[in-house]
């Protein structure tokens, strides 16, 4: 058989454009549903620098406190949990928090998609990636940079489903400012039900619209499902410095009593928000975060909860966010190191830039920040 009749019947054997069509229709998006990690952690900080790091935390705890706004159940539960408080500012004794975090928290956990082939398992050595959270903005060819809309969200969506190394539909993707803010968590959360079956993050702008996001997981998973296992995870923002705002805690006790994940995490511009130096703004996250994951023990002993932070810096000369710089990188590593001596997941993110083009400065402080959050 010559080399041309060959081709031909293999291009027949294929269905031609019919063939091609019923592929693309037919097409299983191969999933990874999470990384391994197999090589060692880098350790950037000394043992002794660590045990330094958690002691200064302790006495911010201890001697200053965190405030809890606007919340007087909170307030009622550290007093019995047997913190000191007096008005909206709780005082911890020493160890407390880390003492009410290892006797319940879990190591690692699962949290369940729709494809139990695509759940995932938060903790220990793997890696879950997620798209990015919260953009007001969206760019594309045709309109430009402009604020993002439901279809817009819609189709990060779609992408995340189809992009194999993605491991997590995410949660607000983009903000679509288009639907009301009361309502279009609803659409939100649909879309993701609808457009991905990997797992999702559930609103947190107000603890009704949490309730809301916990309700319709019970309509896809089963009520009884979701009380004993984690489909949903929420990220949890503490009011730096040294705050917890009233819509935060009501949403974090929605999804922690219902036994479902939180990430709680510190946002923090350094020299704005925390002490400039590196030190001093991981002692201060350290102390945030141990407060707010200890709180998700107390609505629910056993609640999956993850160790989140976000750093960036403020320039000292104008006083200017900044991005891509070396010491958010360096607070990153420590912080991870300090929650893996704590025994919780670990959150940060990466591909962080200060550069205002795609230029070859934006390409390696990206690169610089996501090789941090590896």
């Amino acid at each position: 058989m010559s080399e041309r009749s060959s081709n031909s019947r293999t291009r027949r054997a294929g269905g031609g454009r019919r063939g091609r069509k019923a592929f693309r229709e037919n097409a299983v998006v191969a999933v990874a549903p999470f990384i391994e990690r197999k090589i060692p952690y880098f350790e950037y900080i000394s043992e002794h620098g660590l045990q330094l790091i958690e002691d200064n935390a302790d006495v911010l705890l201890e001697e200053i406190g965190i405030d809890f706004l606007d919340d007087p159940e909170a307030l009622d539960m550290w007093v019995e949990a047997g913190a000191d408080v007096i008005g909206s500012r709780v005082r911890f004794p020493k160890g407390l928090c880390r003492q009410i975090i290892n006797s319940s928290a879990p190591r690692e956990y699962v949290q369940h998609a729709r494809n139990p082939q695509r759940s995932v398992i938060i903790g220990g050595d793997r890696t879950v990636l997620v798209p990015a959270y919260g953009s007001p903005f969206v760019f594309d060819i045709d309109r430009g940079r402009r604020y993002a809309t439901i279809q817009d969200f819609q189709n990060f969506v779609k992408l995340a489903y189809m992009a194999p190394h993605i491991h997590h539909s995410g949660g607000t993707i983009c903000e679509p400012v288009d639907l009301p803010v009361n309502k279009r968590h609803f659409d939100m959360v649909y879309s993701h039900f609808k457009y991905s079956d990997k797992p999702l993050m559930g609103s947190v702008t107000h603890e009704d619209r949490a309730q809301d996001t916990v309700d319709m997981a019970k309509l896809v998973f089963g009520g009884e499902f979701v009380d004993q296992n984690c489909v949903l995870t929420s990220l949890i923002n503490v009011n730096s410095p040294m705050t917890y705002d009233a819509t935060m805690l009501g949403s974090l006790k929605v999804y922690a009593r219902n036994n479902q994940s939180t990430v709680v995490s510190p946002f923090i511009l350094a020299g704005a928000m925390s002490p400039v130096t590196v030190a001093g703004t991981v002692t201060q996250i350290l102390a945030e975060a141990l407060a707010g994951m200890a709180f998700t023990q107390l609505c629910r002993p056993g609640a999956p909860v993850v160790f989140g932070t976000f750093a960036a810096a403020v320039s000292m000369a104008s006083g200017a966010p900044t991005f891509g710089t070396p010491e958010p990188s360096q607070v990153t590593y420590v912080a991870a190191a300090l929650a893996r001596r704590l025994g919780v997941p670990f959150r940060s993110g990466g591909g962080l830039c200060g550069s205002k083009l795609p230029d070859a400065q934006a390409a390696y402080e990206a690169a610089n920040t996501l090789q941090t959050s590896a």
